[in-house]
């Protein structure tokens, strides 16, 4: 760092830096200030529409548990208009839900692949290919259903995967691959209850 002798020379040496330096620093001022404040309105603007999205989405969720798949078109709308939000994936969980409540299995299997294009959240994504794993085997699609199944990879679902896994082999007729799938699924900690008597039974 340079020295300085006087008070004298080290003003006129923050003179001349600022004539150097001085509208870069307004500048970047400027800039950091203008940042600041847009990135506040972003946020805020963020709170408000997920706000927003919300209380919409309670509001289709009313009608839907009121209606049942009359809502259909309502629920297709929220979830059309809102599809940069996990609020659309959930709302498409809940209209599949319904859907199958009323025995309309291939319209539930679309609306579960259309969620999994829709997230990118790991838990929901599990959660979602879980259940479209179940409805292709109840559709009788048993290797498009393990395929989906293989797509879990969380340890947290180890259990249920392979109990479901166990399930699909068996109605396959593949009794020695279920047998297995219920074996390695009753060493994980979210393993059923029942898994043991379906293991039992395979036994006899």
């Amino acid at each position: 760092m340079e020295l300085y002798d006087t008070e004298e020379q080290q003003v006129e040496a923050i003179k001349d830096w600022w004539k150097e330096n001085g509208k870069a620093v307004i500048f970047g001022a400027v800039l950091g200030l203008g940042g600041l404040f847009g990135w506040r309105y972003y946020q805020d603007t963020i709170i408000a529409t997920q706000e927003a999205a919300s209380e919409r989405y309670m509001q289709v969720m009313d009608s839907l548990a009121a209606s049942g798949v009359k809502a259909e078109d309502q629920v297709a709308s929220f979830i059309t208009a809102n599809t940069d939000s996990e609020y659309a994936v959930l709302a498409a969980l809940q209209l599949a839900k319904v859907q199958v409540d009323a025995n309309q299995l291939d319209a539930a299997i679309a609306q579960l692949q259309e969620a999994t294009n829709a997230t990118q959240d790991p838990a929901l994504l599990a959660l979602i290919n879980f259940r479209l794993a179940r409805l292709l085997s109840e559709q009788g699609q048993f290797e498009q259903a393990l395929t989906t199944l293989g797509k879990i990879t969380d340890t947290g679902w180890a259990g249920r995967v392979g109990e479901l896994k166990g399930d699909i082999l068996l109605r396959k007729g593949d009794t020695e691959g279920a047998y297995n799938a219920y074996t390695e699924a009753q060493q994980a900690g979210d393993a059923s209850e029942i898994l043991q008597m379906k293991l039992d039974d395979l036994a006899k």
